[in-house]
């Protein structure tokens, strides 16, 4: 289709380089203007906002970074509507105003229904958003038109049955979550092809996971190709699927963009072989990872206790892969307890459930900090 990027890796504003760790906001925007260069500069194109990402600076910084800097003709530019942030029908147009003078454009090339799910999918459609998309597409004001998805097969069929219009999906897909039963990669993507509309891939490295995969996996991959970064493998596997027209990635350093540019530049397809590798990687963290999350810290902005969920998520997984019969103590508990003196700590967790509310992965997240308290505090 006419509409799809010429290269298949899009750059995801969402885990920005930072100035402040402890700050989403405090971007460092110098540092994203090389890697903008650098991305134009080998002909990738494709650039993916949302509203509330790096605590709602990410499309101030495309403006930065972007916007203000090249011809808009030269760049594609995707944005967000989330549920979270409209309760009328005039907020839907609040926040695309806003969204429009943040980021200085005229128009969007993409822009998507953000994160549906049978929880938010009602809101959707109590608002009527689908068609008001349409509306902002015929105005010119969006190019294309689409959503993010994260849900089972059944519900996306329902949705794309019941809006054809829509140009196409944004879906997690990654060999780790191929056959996963929550989120069920596979069977979305199949549900997607079957009604002929091309996919943007998000989450393709699972939040750094995929990157940062155990020793025995790292071996098996590194014994296929020594040339090649373990994150790699997961891009191109994803960016190997016929149906997908693009797969972001959440770069956030000038050195993870050089990387991804270097495969992907001339993007050769997974082999068969390299596929059943990437599955047998797949089986090999299965086996060791205690709490899938991703890292989005969409859980934490709300989190009334001020929380950092996935660093102590990270941790514990860390842990959980290590042999602490025999070893007893690592360092993550001395970095358990920094970030504790920074953030509140896992066993202050409230209850309240905001954060379940709000997880694309629909993670337990209450009964895993208990399980991280336990081990961390005890």
């Amino acid at each position: 289709m006419d509409f799809m990027p010429k290269k298949k890796l899009g750059f995801g504003l969402m885990r920005l380089p930072r100035l402040d760790p402890k700050d989403p906001a405090n971007v460092d925007v110098e540092q994203v203007k090389q890697m903008v260069d650098l991305f134009m500069d080998r002909g990738f194109t494709y650039f993916d906002t949302a509203w509330m990402y790096n605590g709602f600076a990410s499309e101030y910084v495309a403006k930065s970074a972007l916007v203000d800097r090249y011809p808009r003709e030269s760049y594609t530019l995707a944005t967000k509507l989330h549920n979270e942030f409209f309760n009328s029908l005039e907020g839907r147009d609040d926040v695309f105003n806003a969204q429009l003078k943040k980021t200085g454009v005229d128009y969007f090339d993409y822009y998507l229904l953000h994160g549906i799910e049978a929880s938010s999918y009602p809101h959707y459609e109590k608002f009527d958003c689908f068609e008001w998309l349409l509306q902002k597409k015929e105005a010119g004001l969006v190019r294309h038109v689409g959503f993010s998805y994260h849900d089972n097969p059944e519900l996306l069929d329902e949705i794309l049955t019941k809006h054809p219009q829509m140009e196409f999906v944004q879906l997690q897909i990654n060999y780790l979550d191929w056959e996963s039963e929550w989120i069920q990669s596979r069977a979305c993507y199949e549900v997607a092809t079957k009604h002929g509309k091309p996919v943007i891939v998000m989450e393709p490295i699972k939040g750094g996971t995929l990157a940062n995969v155990p020793a025995e996996a790292e071996e098996l991959l590194k014994g296929m190709d020594p040339n090649l970064s373990v994150a790699s493998w997961a891009i191109r596997f994803a960016a190997s699927l016929p149906n997908v027209m693009c797969v972001l990635s959440g770069m956030s350093d000038l050195a993870q963009m050089e990387n991804n540019l270097s495969y992907m530049e001339d993007f050769k397809p997974l082999s068969e072989d390299e596929k059943a590798a990437c599955f047998e990687v797949a089986d090999i963290i299965n086996a060791q990872t205690s709490i899938a999350c991703t890292a989005c810290h969409y859980c934490t902005d709300g989190c009334p206790m001020h929380i950092c969920i996935p660093e102590y998520f990270s941790l514990y997984n860390e842990d959980m892969r290590d042999d602490l019969e025999h070893k007893g103590w690592t360092i993550n508990f001395t970095n358990y307890q920094k970030l504790g003196d920074e953030f509140g700590k896992a066993s202050e967790c409230i209850e309240c459930g905001q954060c379940e509310d709000m997880c694309p992965q629909h993670l337990q997240i209450i009964e895993s900090l208990v399980k991280v308290a336990a081990h961390f505090e005890s």
